[in-house]
């Protein structure tokens, strides 16, 4: 009955058209929209990957043939370069008979000989500049016993000067006597000044701090020129480091090498120091105290590693 019912409210125009009844056409015109956007969606979905294959495609085929005229221009480019470099050139030479060679041939020895005459120049530039820090180097591979007599010497007369400085002390009054002797009544102490001594390699240097008033005012380029000043006159205590004895990193700074003419008997100090191996000891005398220091291992850094100067706690 319902069925019926429902079939009967249905209408036909003049046409033989059925008409449904106005519920049904109030529902037609959204259904109508949501399939007009699925298609208009689908349809730009599907234009836009049309597009992108298409365009892929092209760019590969253009990309293609530029590879093919690249190949051809470059086989032609290499017939042309050996051809020229094969080609024969005759050499006159006075009172020599006249030599075939190719252009190749000339152009590998005109790059030896210019090659050769700059390295040549370049190593006499470098070795006059560095001349004394080679010097230094193989003095001691040359004669080693010598070099060994030369370190016990600077140390017996390092010895004896601070002896002879303490014995001109002045005396000191000491409980139970009228007068007592500074050497006799004084521990054990080092040098008067600050030094750095590396037995090993027969080397005892002044140690100077620089002025700490730049750093404070964080005046770096005043900072460099108290160091360079510093390194004419030894081995610099690097400003702002730990002291010796201090927690921290204690620093040290020296040349290994340096201009010829410039001032200063320190510019080779350190040239030898990548002789030092671990279980070497050095001695850093600071304050008038004695601090011992046992390489436990060695690492070259770049210029720009700073890191080294890093202040640890621990």
């Amino acid at each position: 009955m319902r069925e019926s019912r429902h079939h009967s409210q249905a209408q036909y125009d003049e046409y033989g058209n059925i008409i449904l009844p106005e519920e049904h056409q109030e529902q037609q015109p959204v259904q109508n929209i949501w399939e007009d956007v699925r298609q208009k969606t689908f349809s730009a979905t599907h234009s836009f990957f049309r597009e992108g294959v298409d365009q892929y495609s092209f760019t590969c085929s253009g990309c293609k043939k530029m590879i093919f005229k690249m190949l051809r221009s470059g086989k032609s480019f290499f017939r042309f370069l050996g051809a020229f470099l094969t080609q024969p050139v005759w050499i006159i030479h006075p009172n020599r008979k006249p030599k075939k060679y190719s252009r190749g041939t000339l152009f590998v020895l005109d790059t030896v000989r210019f090659g050769g005459t700059f390295a040549t120049i370049f190593l006499v530039l470098f070795a006059s500049m560095n001349y004394k820090s080679f010097w230094e180097i193989v003095q001691e591979k040359i004669n080693p016993i010598q070099h060994a007599q030369h370190v016990q010497e600077q140390e017996e007369v390092i010895d004896a000067a601070l002896k002879d400085k303490l014995l001109k002390s002045p005396a000191l009054a000491v409980a139970g006597k009228p007068t007592g002797d500074l050497l006799a009544y004084l521990p054990d102490i080092g040098p008067p000044e600050n030094r750095l001594i590396i037995p090993s390699l027969g080397l005892n240097v002044p140690l100077v701090t620089p002025s700490y008033q730049s750093l404070l005012q964080e005046n770096w380029e005043q900072v460099e020129i108290d160091i360079q000043d510093a390194l004419e006159m030894g081995v610099v205590h690097y400003p702002g480091t730990a002291r010796p004895g201090q927690a921290g990193n204690f620093f040290m700074t020296g040349h290994s090498s340096y201009y010829p003419w410039a001032p200063g008997r320190y510019k080779t100090v350190f040239a030898r120091l990548h002789k030092l191996q671990p279980g070497d000891e050095y001695f850093v005398y600071y304050g008038g105290d004695q601090h011992r220091y046992i390489i436990r291992s060695r690492k070259e850094v770049k210029p720009t590693n700073v890191d080294v100067l890093d202040q640890p706690v621990n």
